[in-house]
């Protein structure tokens, strides 16, 4: 036994050394040879790939899809128009007066029936119709509107639940994400396009302060009001506007962000009318002659041209030439972001703005207030609320002082005085000057009543 373990070993030693043998004398290397000049190889092979392929086939719209589109409405408008007013003179008025009708979508938001649309799609109705994705139809009722941001808020009642769409937060939404556009244009039950994200904070309309998120989903008039989706079925935003010289979709359509819708909603439920927060500063115009000259064009953020006296800003510390970079959570590169998040809070919140003052970086707290100034509907005067010290002076609490004024008013008095009443109704602050001024008719009869540093009043009448 232990002469055949030798003989093994001696046998295995042997058949090591040739075959090394053979490998060095006899065997030549491998070798792997490159062409000149044609830079470093990549080994691709052995790499995984998706069985599904690339983009939008790994992405399941499905989920988003059932989850939005009973949730989504058509809108039936209707609307008398006025004829011809000679017409009206010999046949009477209501034989002129022709029934129009609007449509648009709109999104249910809890399960007792509130929608919301487009403050565009309700606007003048004299009777409003909601058809849900089950054909159902309800007289609706407007709870209300705001014009500025372009969301209204309507009511149906209904005797069962509805399936409805939770507001998600539109400030997560990144540019390139997979969204669904979802409306009840045609009454036909409710259509679904998909697209992405192109831009956010995005302004369409010079001298608004709009901050829209763009997207390529198609989106045609009969969809304002609908809902934008994210690929989780979350509501990020209301469909609204297009900008086509046809009137029909070209590449890309906008929507409200829902932390705006959202705002707007809870205001008109709990206040009658939206809250506005203001920071209380103005900016210049990045894209102004006068930003040019001083290369303010190029800078990333917000310029300060003013603070406005008795403002949150002014409060804080902030100080024209800052340039504001961040507020809350948000990156500030333009106006249009600073605005978008500002609409998204009320007087009485407190933001942290993040600003460069010269080269240096500072974190300033400020507290929103209500809006000081105003320019007034139809004879455009710029007026402002009392602060203490005109409280004081004028010996009065309420009222709004007049700033400024156009031209054609200047040899009236007018600057500096305190506006206490107009048709002799009251004011109590830059709100109700504005509601006020806006029921007035440029063809009518105004009284205005205000009050001299001597705490005199007297009465003018424009005509």
């Amino acid at each position: 036994m232990k002469r055949t373990a030798q003989l093994f070993l001696v046998a295995l030693l042997a058949g090591g050394i040739t075959l090394g043998a053979y490998t060095y004398f006899f065997e030549k290397p491998a070798t792997i040879a490159f062409p000149k000049n044609e830079g470093t190889p990549f080994i691709t092979a052995g790499l995984p790939s998706s069985p599904k392929g690339a983009g939008i086939n790994e992405v399941d719209f499905t989920i988003a899809a059932e989850k939005t589109v009973n949730a989504v409405v058509h809108v039936k408008n209707m609307t008398i128009s006025r004829g011809n007013p000679i017409a009206e003179f010999f046949y009477g008025s209501e034989a002129s007066q022709r029934p129009q009708i609007g449509t648009g979508s709109g999104v249910i938001i809890s399960p007792d029936g509130y929608i919301v649309t487009n403050n565009h799609v309700i606007a003048k109705a004299t009777a409003l119709e909601v058809t849900l994705n089950n054909n159902s139809s309800y007289e609706a009722e407007v709870i209300g509107a705001d014009p500025s941001s372009d969301i209204a808020l309507l009511k149906i009642d209904v005797e069962r639940p509805l399936p409805y769409l939770a507001f998600g937060d539109s400030d997560n939404a990144k540019i390139g994400e997979w969204v669904l556009a979802v409306g009840n244009p045609f009454n036909l039950t409710s259509t679904v396009t998909a697209g992405i994200v192109s831009a956010k904070a995005r302004s369409i309309s010079p001298g608004r302060n709009q901050s829209f998120i763009q997207t390529d989903a198609a989106v045609n008039p009969g969809n304002s009001g609908g809902a934008l989706v994210n690929t989780n079925g979350d509501l990020i935003g209301i469909n609204t506007a297009i900008t086509s010289q046809t009137g029909s979709y070209v590449g890309y359509s906008f929507a409200v962000p829902s932390n705006i819708a959202k705002k707007v909603v809870d205001d008109l439920l709990e206040y009658g009318k939206v809250q506005k927060g203001i920071l209380g500063i103005s900016a210049l115009n990045a894209e102004s002659p006068q930003a040019r000259e001083q290369g303010l064009d190029e800078i990333a953020g917000v310029y300060i041209s003013g603070i406005e006296e008795d403002s949150g800003a002014d409060a804080a510390g902030l100080q024209e030439g800052d340039i504001i970079k961040q507020i809350g959570n948000v990156k500030v590169t333009k106006f249009s972001e600073l605005t978008g998040y500002l609409s998204s809070k009320r007087p009485g919140d407190k933001v942290n703005v993040t600003i460069d003052r010269n080269g240096k970086k500072m974190n300033l707290p400020v507290v929103l207030k209500k809006k000081q100034t105003e320019i007034l509907p139809v004879m455009r005067m710029e007026v402002k609320n009392l602060s203490k010290e005109d409280q004081k002076k004028f010996g009065v609490k309420n009222g709004v002082k007049i700033t400024n004024v156009p031209q054609q008013y200047r040899d009236y008095g007018l600057l500096n005085k305190v506006m206490v009443e107009v048709d002799d109704e009251e004011i109590n602050d830059v709100e109700d000057a504005k509601n006020l001024f806006a029921k007035i008719s440029k063809y009518g009869r105004t009284s205005i009543t205000l009050l001299d540093e001597n705490g005199e009043k007297e009465r003018l009448i424009f005509q």
